[in-house]
């Protein structure tokens, strides 16, 4: 693989699949870190699944969501089932990976053979990190579920929606990408306590805990106060207006958020309208006692303008305010196109776009190298030139179907 980067020592041996464990390395993969990502013909990726596809038609390599997350890696399959399986994993161990990632239930990778315990005989200072529901041990390590059960269970929806409605289902599985960025965090901080002492080490990503950290002010106000904060839509206690409102388009919003009496004076003076005098509105008390008519009013004014003019307006007096884009927005935002999008070549879906990382470091650009891998792609090229084994030895194994 081409392409030098701060991680370029780094090769990860990753177990998993979607989003949870591989995006992790796809990260680290992006300065400099060599990947391979292990699947089988029986256990590919589930997210080969995901729609879209191209032209709308399903297919193992047609899906876009692998490639996305999961670029800058070597794809091979290798069947954990075969007896000799694990003879083989072990030995991509010892000759190649220097770290070890994987996303499987709890006590899997153990029961295979391929536990922590086992790894670090074979290679004394691996890192292996496992990101899983709720962590390896305690009462419900067990639970199963993806990220978008934890969205539930950690209390993001039960926060999410109108008073009287329903609580609403985040899109996607948020907290996996939550424990991305802590399971990232922590594998450069075992990278760099090795590079200091020498010493491997084992890392259990419970993204449940992970997610919860972003609930820090709803949990303080239940153990200092004992409240239990509830839905409340697009309203904040300390803050009126405070809201989407409709703009000129179809289903344009922009967001409008005041806080102080003088972001509401700010306001006022580009409304510039008879009732922004009224004495209901002067404080926040006031505005909050009347904020549905408020919010009327408020959007009135800004259905006359598109999203983007009312927030040039606003944002240039003082206060607060920011379009509600949707994907077209941000592929064509000036601020992002500046690093986060870049372009990639398919085998199958031809050219696509894939996001890199929402962080930058000072002297090491992030590289896109490979696209996301068609399924055991890379398999001749891991086996016989990174694992070292002979032609002869490969041709076996395949032969076996220890590859299928």
């Amino acid at each position: 693989m081409e392409g030098k980067g701060i991680f370029e020592d780094v090769m990860i041996f990753e177990f998993g699949q979607i989003v949870a464990g591989p995006l992790i390395s796809t990260y680290v993969s992006d300065y400099g870190a060599e990947v391979i990502h292990v699947e089988s013909h029986s256990r590919p990726d589930q997210y080969r699944f995901y729609p879209p596809f191209k032209d709308n038609k399903p297919g193992i390599d047609r899906g876009y969501q692998l490639p996305i997350y999961s670029h800058n890696k070597y794809g091979i399959t290798l069947s954990m089932k075969h007896p000799k399986g694990v003879e083989v994993a072990k030995r991509i161990v010892k000759n190649w990976a220097n770290v070890v990632t994987e996303n499987f239930t709890p006590g899997v990778m153990k029961r295979m053979g391929l536990g922590y315990d086992e790894l670090r005989k074979i290679k004394p200072d691996i890192i292996m990190l496992s990101s899983c529901n709720q962590g390896q041990t305690g009462p419900h390590a067990m639970h199963p579920g993806m990220g978008s059960h934890l969205t539930h269970l950690s209390g993001f929806s039960h926060l999410s929606g109108w008073p009287d409605g329903d609580p609403l289902i985040l899109a996607g599985p948020y907290i996996d990408f939550i424990g991305v960025i802590y399971g990232t965090i922590a594998l450069v901080a075992a990278l760099e306590h090795r590079r200091q002492t020498g010493e491997g080490q084992y890392i259990d990503v419970s993204q449940f805990e992970n997610g919860i950290q972003f609930l820090v002010p709803a949990l303080l106000d239940y153990t200092v106060n004992g409240h239990i904060q509830g839905r409340n839509g697009n309203r904040c206690e300390y803050a009126a207006p405070h809201g989407a409102y409709p703009c000129k388009g179809d289903d344009r919003w922009c967001v409008i958020a005041v806080f102080s009496d003088e972001e509401w004076e700010n306001l006022c003076g580009v409304i510039n309208a008879d009732w922004t005098k009224d004495a209901k509105f002067a404080t926040l008390l006031g505005r909050k006692k009347n904020e549905e008519e408020l919010d009327k009013l408020i959007g009135q004014w800004t259905a006359n303008f598109t999203a983007e003019e009312i927030m040039e307006k606003l944002q240039a007096e003082g206060v607060e305010a920011a379009v509600v884009s949707n994907a077209q927005d941000m592929y064509n935002d000036p601020h992002l196109n500046r690093y986060l999008w870049a372009e990639m070549e398919h085998a199958v879906l031809g050219k696509y776009h894939l996001q890199l990382p929402p962080f930058r470091m000072s002297e090491t650009p992030a590289q896109v190298r490979m696209s996301g891998p068609l399924l055991g792609e890379h398999n001749e090229h891991v086996y016989m030139n990174l694992a070292g084994f002979s032609k002869d030895e490969y041709a076996q194994l395949q032969k076996e179907g220890v590859f299928d």
